[in-house]
């Protein structure tokens, strides 16, 4: 079955897209400085959203899934003690779900590991509607009632979008600087409004273990 075999040592993929969008005033610090700057706000609150358009944990095919996860950072990113909740596509079978949260929790190690290292305190996960959209430049992300976000992405020169090249973000290498035009969250008793802070878009390519 997909999910036989240890947790850590199931090879999986994700394909797709991320969003996400936090408090940070002007552009998220954490992308070039790799967690070492503090945020804007000397602490990160944030959403974001992953749309899976092709992947897979063991033999459990993923694609079509989207996952949302709110985020709470006391200071630099790379010092840990991150609380985190995860909110996974009500769509999702049982394997599926057992999958993505073992993904996103970091236990299946490959890109998501690092959240074994760095999440304190895992708030929990839940099944529920998360829509993951795209009209024109702009990526809606709706879960429920606990997420309403949306970000588009920075025009530079010319109109063309302004993306921060080959870094070593745990993301991905290429991030697309955004803003949010909505940035709501209603969860754990956090009520938080980000329109118009920093935002990110970011093509990615996880995969994990082999080798990992």
């Amino acid at each position: 079955m997909a999910l036989d075999g240890v947790v850590g040592t199931i090879p999986w993929t994700i394909k797709g897209e991320l969003i996400l969008n936090c408090n940070c005033t002007v552009f998220c610090p954490c992308v070039v400085s790799l967690g070492k700057h503090p945020p804007t706000e000397g602490h990160c609150q944030a959403w974001s959203g992953v749309r899976i358009d092709s992947g897979s944990y063991g033999d459990e095919d993923l694609s079509g899934l989207n996952v949302g996860l709110m985020l709470e950072i006391p200071g630099n990113m790379g010092r840990g003690n991150w609380k985190v909740a995860a909110y996974i596509d009500e769509r999702a079978t049982d394997a599926q779900y057992g999958a993505l949260l073992n993904i996103f929790s970091g236990k299946a190690r490959g890109n998501t590991g690092l959240f074994s290292m760095l999440v304190g305190e895992f708030l929990g996960a839940e099944r529920a509607p998360v829509v993951f959209e795209t009209e024109g430049n702009e990526r809606r992300l709706m879960v429920g009632k606990v997420i309403q976000g949306a970000v588009v992405p920075v025009e530079g020169k010319g109109g063309e979008e302004i993306v921060v090249t080959n870094t070593e973000y745990w993301m991905g290498p290429d991030i697309t600087v955004a803003t949010a035009t909505k940035g709501r969250v209603r969860a754990h008793g956090r009520v938080w409004d980000f329109d118009g802070r920093s935002a990110e878009i970011c093509q990615i390519d996880w995969a994990g273990p082999k080798g990992t």
